[in-house]
């Protein structure tokens, strides 16, 4: 099972990354796990234009699942016609956000090359991985997931504020994609986002191998985070970036 960072920028793309975009490959199967702002151009170094296999979205905020939209239009619009529908996994009124992207009643069949599929709290299998979502805490409904193959597993965080269900995802995980969108400081908003620091405490209540921070705001110093999570974490702990490669070989 391989994860490759196509983007990993938070709320909004920065210089160097698209917003949310992970690849997750196994089998020849290629599952993209968000599509932000800007996800499509990086997917296509990684996996070519059409190379998706399915897509599931942690929530419907536009730095998670706006470029769907495009990939609507790529998939429609194709020299050779249009490409048959891809499986995409998301909360409820999916196929209503991302059609509103392009303005209202501005459909026209683009939601036809995706067939949608809503999510809910539990197990599933989407080509050769076994998902887990659970639901967390954000302003909208948004899921964290679980990622199984073989005896290998990575969890991902979506957006969420502390979340018990957090430590029951990544427990015991091969790696842990957790955002960290906040320093600790005064004032944070409430329910929206999680610290380095309490991402370093959700990762080590799981006893998850290793750690990534991501979904790291254009204005916090990545060297910050880092040093607020590793006093709260004692295993490997590394930022997100884009083109980075987790390899999980099974025994």
């Amino acid at each position: 099972m391989r994860l490759t960072v196509v983007g990993c920028a938070g709320s909004f793309p920065g210089p160097d990354s698209p917003a949310s975009c992970y690849l997750l490959d196994a089998d020849g199967f290629r599952l993209a796990i968000d599509f932000g702002n800007g996800a499509l151009g990086g997917l296509q170094k990684y996996a070519g234009l059409f190379g998706i296999d399915a897509v599931v979205l942690s929530h419907l905020h536009a730095d998670h699942c706006v470029d769907l939209y495009a990939y609507a239009i790529a998939r429609t619009y194709a020299p050779d016609g249009p490409r048959s529908p891809v499986p995409v996994y998301g909360p409820r009124g999916t196929r209503e956000r991302i059609a509103g992207i392009g303005g209202p009643g501005d459909d026209d069949g683009l939601m036809d090359r995706f067939s949608f599929r809503t999510l809910a709290p539990g197990t599933l299998d989407i080509g050769p991985f076994r998902v887990t979502a659970a639901h967390v805490n954000h302003p909208v409904e948004a899921f964290g997931f679980r990622f199984d193959h073989g005896d290998r597993s990575i969890a991902y965080s979506g957006d969420t504020s502390p979340a018990d269900a957090l430590v029951s995802l990544a427990e015991g995980a091969d790696a842990f994609v957790c955002e960290a969108s906040f320093l600790d400081g005064p004032d944070l908003p409430p329910g929206l986002h999680l610290t380095a620091r309490q991402a370093a405490e959700h990762a080590q209540a799981a006893g998850a191998g290793q750690l990534m921070l991501t979904h790291l705001l254009a204005w916090n110093d990545p060297d910050a985070s880092l040093e607020e999570a590793a006093g709260h974490y004692d295993g490997p702990l590394s930022p997100a970036r884009t083109g980075l490669v987790v390899d999980l070989k099974e025994d």
